[in-house]
């Protein structure tokens, strides 16, 4: 018997996972990256590693539900998604776009601190 818990409601903890763990492994390439005065391939480097990770989420998320979805076929029954592949994968893409939008954001204070160290305090 397929449980229908597989195919119903979201999952938090991935939901989690894609919440903290590529903005901080795109943050850990892409800092040293900026502080060698190379702030785009440093943002590039960063969204890279941020947009992968958020494909290989959704690949997961795909393969978890196609293989409920083709053991509900063999049991001879069909099971829906509820909420659809779609909105499944839109979430851990809205999060990905999230993430490297703060990884500019952050990408300026950083090339901005830069910047001011160049000069003397008394222009600052």
């Amino acid at each position: 018997m397929i449980d229908p818990s597989l195919v119903q409601g979201l999952r938090w903890g991935w939901i989690g996972v894609a919440l903290v763990a590529p903005l901080v492994a795109g943050l850990l390439v892409a800092w040293p990256i900026w502080w060698s005065g190379q702030p785009i391939l440093g943002n590039i480097a960063g969204s890279i590693v941020i947009f992968g990770a958020a494909v290989g989420l959704i690949m997961r998320e795909h393969a978890e539900l196609d293989q409920v979805v083709q053991a509900c076929i063999e049991a001879g029954t069909t099971c829906w998604p509820d909420p659809s592949a779609f909105t499944r994968f839109a979430i851990y893409a809205f999060i990905g776009l999230a993430q490297v939008i703060a990884l500019f954001t952050i990408s300026i204070s950083v090339e901005t601190r830069q910047r001011r160290r160049r000069y003397a305090k008394e222009w600052r």
